[in-house]
């Protein structure tokens, strides 16, 4: 395996490796040229080099038990599947903590009052406020008055229009 990936270095050195890069009809400089040679030779390297011998990381094996002082030993149960039977690893539950954290119905009775009182506060603040506010400020507008005292003559009636085939 590493001798076709090594072989496919050297090839890929020897040919250029430009298949990939755009052809210009213009002759480039010879040092673009070796710039480009170079950077689509470490391409195709590094590519054939991943292909053909991938890396297996041997440091991070995530499926072997690490035994330590906090860690649980699981409890194996047998239990029915359809078609056989199969053993399971009970761990203990430590996602969802399934204790009630509720108050009391008596304590939520007896601080009822203290709720209700600041939703009120809330509700006033947020509606009643911002309505006393408006009309204090219009209050000494007269606009609406003299918009509404104006004499607007009545609009003409509509002429009556002939009827014709698809009226």
């Amino acid at each position: 395996m590493k001798t076709a990936a090594l072989f496919i270095v050297i090839f890929a050195v020897l040919n250029g490796a430009n298949a990939y890069a755009p052809q210009s009809k213009a002759s480039p400089k010879p040092f673009a040229q070796l710039k480009k040679t170079v950077g689509s030779t470490f391409v195709a390297a590094t590519i054939a080099a991943n292909v053909l011998n991938p890396v297996v990381a041997d440091a991070a094996v995530f499926d072997s038990p690490v035994f330590g002082s906090s860690n649980v030993v699981a409890a194996t149960e047998v239990r029915q599947g359809v078609y056989r039977e199969y053993e399971i690893d009970v761990t203990p539950q430590t996602v969802d903590n399934a204790e009630s954290s509720f108050k009391s119905a008596k304590e939520t009775k007896s601080k009822k009052g203290k709720y209700t009182a600041l939703l009120a506060v809330l509700v006033v603040g947020s509606f009643i406020i911002p309505m006393a506010q408006y009309f204090w400020y219009v209050k000494d507008d007269n606009s609406s008055d003299q918009f509404f005292a104006q004499n607007v003559p009545e609009p003409e009636p509509e002429p009556v229009k002939k009827k014709g085939w698809f009226n």
